[in-house]
């Protein structure tokens, strides 16, 4: 009875706990990961918009530019992007990869039962076999450890590379949308000169047919003309293969993608900047980096513990007969239990070189923090700066244009007067056309630069506070 009370697989768990006891108390070797000493500035150089108190910079920032056209294509980019899908795809490899690294520490357990005839001195046996095997790696230096490690942070890595893409493929088809809308204002602009220049061509060859107009003055005419219509074509092209490009963001055939003609906004949102400490926190491709920094971080501890020797208990529980119908019987029962060690001594410098390569990948993975480090600083004032400027420029063209409208429409009723030639109506004509297209390209550019500015910013998202939408 008291073998029964204490059948082997008891007996065969106790130096199991024990031996994972002694590794849950033992520190894994290698070194731990710290964050490397970084650089940051109090404050950007160049200030934010100071007229306005900005709303937080939440996760859908679309919504600040209040187009609810924008908004949608957002969320179909998001839901539908082939981009996000295979980043998705890849954070899924990352878990699985952590699951896998987590099962390291428990023991493998198999069944693996067997029949096995043999035939020796004149005599035929069949031996019936019912084990079931173990195998454990007592975790003393932290190896298994450091893989799960390795692992972990691999799998956050890719989750940062998740929000980055899911921001990348939002911000370009953003970039789009507000491209088409500018070309839709380059097409009003154009349409609106064209409408002026043929009644000017109207009013040439009348002056022509009179003899008050000479052939030149009506061939001046005409190629503005060609050249406003010719500009309009090539704006429409332009158009088009932005509107392929949306298409593509949104996961479907450039054929089924097309959008009304709209005018652009008029507002340009304002943007909270924050400080560049909170940087490091809220760009998910810094953020990558550092989670890819940590990981190599941890390569170096396994291949530490690479020099350690190695300890296992490999078991074995279950029954074997040669009578299959007394299999299971308790006097059948057998058991084993093997303590290993695997002690390196000689390994050709493999392991010597392994360590070294671990720890030349962790250096050059710091030098890649501090650059991804020193981009994010940059872009944010890359983009304030283009701000500043852009909404100064902006300003100043609103008073050129106005000034070009004047002048265009003092020169043509002079012209009608008899007063001034084709040339200078032509000449105001074009000036005032370009700097149109000069408000609306600045208007586009600012709006270019808010996106960016988010982006740069880490589009809303911040490590911890919120999680990709997937």
């Amino acid at each position: 009875m008291s073998e029964v009370r204490n059948p082997p697989w008891r007996r065969l768990a106790a130096p199991l706990l024990i031996a994972a006891s002694g590794a849950l108390v033992s520190c894994a070797v290698g070194p731990n990961y710290h964050r490397p000493d970084l650089d940051v500035p109090a404050a950007y150089r160049t200030p934010a918009t100071p007229e306005a108190v900005p709303p937080p910079l939440a996760a859908n920032w679309w919504t600040l530019f209040g187009d609810p056209e924008l908004a949608k294509l957002a969320d179909e980019t998001i839901a539908a992007n082939f981009d996000i899908k295979a980043a998705i795809a890849r954070v899924d490899q990352a878990h699985a990869a952590t699951r896998s690294a987590a099962g390291s520490f428990f023991p493998a357990i198999s069944l693996n039962p067997s029949i096995r005839r043999s035939h020796a001195a004149g005599l035929t046996s069949t031996l019936y076999s019912l084990p079931l095997e173990l195998n454990y790696e007592v975790d003393i230096w932290g190896r298994l450890r450091r893989q799960y490690e390795f692992a972990r942070e691999t799998e956050h890595a890719s989750a940062d590379d998740l929000v980055f893409v899911q921001q990348t493929a939002v911000t370009n088809m953003a970039q789009a949308y507000f491209t088409i809308r500018f070309h839709d204002r380059e097409i009003a602009v154009l349409t609106e000169a064209l409408d002026l220049y043929r009644k000017q061509l109207d009013l040439t060859n009348t002056k022509f047919s009179a003899g008050l107009a000479l052939q030149t003055d009506l061939l001046q005419a005409k190629t503005q003309v060609d050249t406003a219509t010719n500009q309009l074509i090539e704006v429409r092209r332009a158009r088009a293969k932005q509107e392929h490009a949306i298409a593509i963001l949104l996961g479907r055939p450039p054929a089924v993608i097309a959008f009304e003609a709209a005018q652009p906004i008029a507002v340009i949102p304002v943007v909270p900047s924050g400080l560049p400490v909170d940087l490091l926190n809220r760009r998910p491709d810094v953020a990558e980096a550092e989670h890819t920094l940590a990981a190599a971080n941890a390569q170096i501890g396994v291949a530490v513990a690479d020099f350690f020797p190695a300890f296992t208990i490999t078991g074995s529980a279950g029954f074997e007969s040669r009578n299959a119908q007394r299999l299971l019987d308790w006097e059948n029962r057998v058991w084993s239990i093997i303590p290993g060690l695997n002690l390196p001594i000689f390994q050709g410098g493999q392991l010597t070189a392994a360590l070294a390569g671990a720890r030349a990948r962790y250096r050059e993975l710091v030098a890649n923090y501090h650059t991804a480090v020193l981009g994010a600083f940059r872009d944010v004032e890359d983009e304030l700066s283009d701000l500043r400027w852009l909404a100064e420029e902006a300003t100043s063209l609103d008073a050129t244009v106005a000034d070009a409208r004047e002048n265009s429409r003092l020169t043509e009723l002079q012209y009608r007067q008899g007063i001034t030639d084709s040339l200078h109506v032509i000449t105001a004509n074009q000036t005032l056309l370009t700097n149109e297209i000069s408000v609306a390209q600045t208007q586009a550019s600012r709006l270019n630069a808010t996106i960016l500015l988010i982006k740069a910013l880490g589009g809303g998202w911040s490590d911890g506070g919120s999680t990709p939408k997937r």
